[in-house]
């Protein structure tokens, strides 16, 4: 067997690459990992690759994440699992961590680590609003969306209102081959009925009363691109018949025209509703159903991801004030929170802070100042325990994120630092 130079192989990987020993040293990193890292070839070998891709003090699995060097080292499996990793400054990331088993000329096992972003080119603000999150149920989700947007079906996203399907299929479109071209929206709940072929498909001069021109449909601008059938269940049973055939065919006239047009579109739906459940009171077509549900992805709801609230609270009151007016939840009104169901998910999150944002006094919101209905305790004992616990969690981690350094963690709550000082002598945190 030939002798190959082993940095020479990684290095032929386009994706960032590490190999890492059973003490969680780096022993090589390919070109694409030290320039993702912001550490040089020769600095990075002997780090430890917690301290380089997490900014933090301690293996991932101490901090309840899926490792894949406990699983090589401990149980002999090469597992592929989804982190948080962190770039130079401290910019989240969410990457697919695949783990490879290595031998060493010795015999010796190592751990070969490939990743792949899950979010790059896909940073505009709607795609960053979607991306805060660390929970489980969160990085799965976007971890699924990252794989079907490679792919050309038609995807079905379903998930409660407020959940941010939109966003998701903003995602999707982002990080598909058709991220360059258009991205068309339609909200079906939203058009009447005699405009909706019209909408989808355009109209010639004359079609109707009040068509003085020509117009093209969503599908004709959509070409090439990705097209979002929001709302899919309140589609026209009219209509079903019509967009059937141009999902099938790609082909559509426009109202009133005679010359058959063609388009190259892939749709993204997305729906509260069960459409099987429609499909049964003869609401929705069956074949319809299917030739959009090529996958289907459900989004999680607030509710299932409490644990990302503290940061999400954080970042819309960052957006809402626009940085300029730091502005944050004291301890009860954090409380409330997660002690509240969220049956309108982050667009209710969204609405609450920003009336609460109103009432803010000396940049601190109160759980007074949150509208949260009557029926929801405002912060139960059990809550403020699970809220402290919290709390002292999320501290540890951007201690360890920052290294230690308090400005940088007081600046990333919106405190001062005497304040960040108090909480940490709390939580007898150093």
């Amino acid at each position: 067997m030939p002798s190959i130079n082993l940095q020479d192989l990684i290095d032929a990987n386009d994706q960032p690459f590490v190999v890492i020993d059973r003490e969680y040293r780096i022993v090589a990193a390919n070109q694409r990992y030290t320039a993702t890292y912001g550490v040089s070839p020769d600095a990075v070998v002997g780090q430890h690759c917690y301290a380089v891709s997490h900014h933090a003090t301690r293996p991932c699995h101490e901090n309840g994440e899926q490792c894949p060097h406990r699983a090589l080292f401990e149980r002999g499996e090469a597992v592929e699992v989804v982190h948080t990793h962190f770039h130079a400054d401290d910019q989240p990331e969410r990457t697919r961590i695949r783990g490879h088993a290595l031998r060493g000329a010795n015999g010796a096992r190592y751990l070969g680590e490939q990743l792949y972003p899950l979010e790059a080119d896909a940073g505009t603000d709607c795609d960053a609003m979607q991306m805060v999150g660390q929970s489980p149920a969160f990085l799965n989700c976007v971890d699924h969306l990252a794989r079907v947007a490679e792919s050309e079906a038609s995807i079905l996203l379903y998930g409660e209102s407020g959940v941010g399907k939109e966003l998701a299929a903003r995602f999707i479109h982002a990080r598909s081959n058709r991220a360059g071209a258009a991205f068309i929206v339609i909200n079906c709940a939203a058009v009447p009925e005699t405009l909706f072929e019209s909408e989808l498909f355009g109209h010639e001069r004359g079609a109707f009363s009040g068509s003085s021109g020509q117009k093209k449909g969503l599908f004709e601008l959509a070409d090439g691109g990705t097209l979002f059938l929001d709302e899919v269940g309140e589609i026209p049973l009219s209509l079903q018949a019509k967009l059937l055939r141009v999902l099938e065919s790609g082909e559509f006239r426009r109202v009133g025209g005679t010359r058959t047009l063609t388009a190259n579109v892939r749709v993204v739906s997305a729906t509260n509703r069960r459409l099987l459940a429609e499909v049964d009171a003869k609401r929705f077509r069956l074949d319809l159903y299917y030739r959009l549900a090529g996958i289907d992805v459900t989004l999680p709801p607030l509710r299932e991801r409490a644990s990302d609230l503290p940061a999400l609270a954080a970042f819309l009151l960052k957006r809402l004030t626009g940085g300029q007016t730091p502005c944050r939840l004291d301890p009860d009104a954090l409380a409330a929170l997660v002690a509240y169901d969220f049956p309108g998910n982050v667009r209710e999150l969204r609405n609450l802070l920003q009336q609460a944002v109103l009432s803010c006094r000396n940049g601190t919101i109160r759980a007074s100042d949150l509208r949260l209905p009557r029926a929801a305790p405002a912060a139960p004992d059990a809550a403020s325990a699970s809220l402290r616990d919290m709390e002292r969690a999320h501290l540890q981690s951007l201690l360890e994120t920052h290294r230690g350094h308090r400005a940088r963690v007081a600046a990333a709550l919106g405190v001062t630092e005497r304040t960040l000082y108090r909480k940490l002598k709390q939580y007898d945190l150093r």
